[in-house]
């Protein structure tokens, strides 16, 4: 009897905690004039994690001020001046930095089987370290299994249950049939998946030919689904491969020369002509280009609904790293489409300052010193792939915001919100608005950043951004309202990031069905003909 009094105390002393409100800890936060507690605050106290971020410049895509943000169970309840809190809440001190969204990675491989291994990076040390950098949520690819999405997605359920960060996901489609096509439709309607992505490259394994891609473009389109392409003509990059061979070629440059500008270019214009035929968005995923970047812009200027995403790697890297005498050096820079001459890059960062290409994403896709070695005497047996998670927000600040080549407003859209637009969890990602998930960070713009594979927080052994040094740091990242990064610490755990599904028909979509209507009144046809 003694133990069930002692039972019924504590049950009735958290059920107090849990609902008791009192006169005078009713509150969360307050407007300038009030403060946590007083009469005039009207929001409930409940069990929760509340923080307050203060005075710090609050960045979203369209508007930046100087303004507190309160958060509370993972949300932002308010974005405003001089809120006031009890001081039993959290207050970060963000004075003089500037607090804007988390970053959304479009382009990641973790834990996906491919060339013969599995990248290094599985869902809780890839997210570990983009958290680190400041990304807190990413879309990875699922690999159909044996051309089955179900199969396939099922896998990655699995293989995500270690995440730490949220997560959302894209389905590559390997081959096509009516099964396919049918189960497209599940995992737009049932499994959060908005996008697929259709491989132009990678003859024998993953590639589709123009009638499959035809077949996906229209069934991408009667979903509300985006289609993605990696564009390279793999028929010509095979041919390329065996040409070098013959000639000697085995090293790193074999994998750059085997597979020019010329294939992305061609591609990508094959890929843009016939979702224009279709009339449906496209997404053209890692450019890393002129060539390819002049049809993204071409298609852009006249009215066609293009997204170009180029990657960390294409944007500051070139090509002149695949030479290296050391095989090992320079195997760890080697993905596809590859790493260009000098030009390139500056050209697509000069594209992405101006609307041409609207998002950055990494392809992270890591393999350590010993995978990248599966290619020593044969560069095509090179597993492709090369880090950017932890990275990116970091490089594309000292690039392109401490360069001057676009603002602060703009860096927020690129790294973060057009993402959230695109694949349409905007603004539950993407912004600091009331109602919208509590993925923050709060950068420094006058502490500086060095990457090293050795503080990294990846598995791999190397980093293709050894020793470079920037301005602009994340000094603390917050991830669901929890604070997973501060004073150079993680504080994650597995399982805590959840599966973001990813409604079809984004705002890419909007005005289709009036294309097609003026599109069909245009015909004039058929014509009627006399029969006789």
């Amino acid at each position: 009897m003694a133990q069930f009094f002692i039972l019924l105390g504590c049950v009735l002393t958290l059920f107090s905690t849990l609902f008791h409100v009192s006169g005078s800890n009713n509150n969360q936060f307050c407007d300038a004039t009030n403060i946590y507690g007083d009469s005039g605050c009207n929001v409930m106290s409940s069990f929760s994690s509340k923080l307050l971020i203060k005075g710090g410049t609050v960045v979203n895509a369209h508007h930046k001020e100087v303004a507190d943000v309160y958060i509370e169970d993972g949300t932002i309840l308010a974005v405003q001046p001089n809120i006031k809190v009890s001081d039993d809440i959290k207050v970060i001190d963000a004075t003089g930095k500037f607090v804007m969204p988390g970053g959304i990675d479009p382009h990641t491989h973790l834990a996906m089987e491919f060339m013969g291994s599995e990248t290094i990076d599985d869902f809780f040390s890839g997210q570990a370290a983009a958290l680190a950098g400041g990304t807190t949520m990413h879309i990875d690819f699922v690999i159909p299994v044996n051309g089955s999405l179900s199969a396939g997605y099922e896998v990655y359920v699995e293989k995500a249950k270690r995440s730490c960060m949220d997560y959302g996901f894209h389905m590559a489609i390997t081959k096509w049939n009516e099964t396919v096509s049918e189960e497209m439709e599940i995992m737009v309607k049932e499994k959060g998946i908005n996008s697929f992505k259709f491989f132009l490259a990678y003859k024998g394994s993953f590639m589709v030919n123009d009638e499959f891609l035809m077949e996906g473009l229209k069934k991408c389109k009667s979903l509300g689904a985006l289609a993605m392409v990696h564009a390279e003509n793999g028929d010509a990059v095979f041919e390329g491969q065996k040409r070098m061979i013959e000639l000697g070629i085995t090293g790193p440059e074999g994998h750059a020369l085997s597979r020019p500008p010329v294939l992305e270019g061609e591609a990508t214009a094959r890929a843009i002509h016939l979702a224009s035929f279709v009339n449906t968005p496209l997404y053209v995923v890692h450019v890393m280009s002129i060539d390819a970047m002049d049809e993204i812009a071409r298609a852009r200027k006249s009215g066609q609904r293009v997204v170009g995403e180029p990657v960390v790697s294409g944007l500051l890297l070139n090509d002149s790293v695949l030479w290296d005498p050391d095989f090992h050096f320079a195997a760890r820079y080697v993905m596809s489409p590859p790493i260009r001459a000098a030009g390139h890059g500056t050209a697509l960062q000069a594209a992405l300052a101006m609307g041409v290409l609207q998002l950055v994403g990494t392809d992270h896709c890591t393999f350590n010193s010993t995978q990248k070695a599966l290619g020593i005497g044969d560069f095509r047996k090179i597993p492709n792939g090369v880090n950017g998670m932890e990275e990116r927000m970091h490089l594309v600040w000292d690039t392109m915001v401490v360069s001057g080549q676009i603002s602060v407003t703009d860096y927020v859209r690129i790294t973060s919100t057009e993402c959230a637009r695109i694949f349409n969890i905007y603004p539950r990602k993407g912004a600091i608005l009331v109602g919208s998930d509590a993925d923050i960070i709060i950068l420094n713009p006058n502490s500086s950043f060095k990457i090293s594979s050795k503080s990294h927080h990846y598995r791999t052994d190397t980093n293709v951004y050894e020793n470079w040094k920037g301005k602009g740091k994340v000094e603390i990242t917050i991830a669901g309202g929890m604070v997973v990064w501060e004073n150079d610490e993680l504080k994650v755990m597995p399982g805590a990031g959840k599966y973001i599904e990813m409604p079809p028909f984004s705002y890419l979509f909007d005005g289709i069905d009036k294309a097609d209507a003026k599109f069909l009144s245009s015909l004039r046809a058929p014509v009627k003909r006399s029969t006789t």
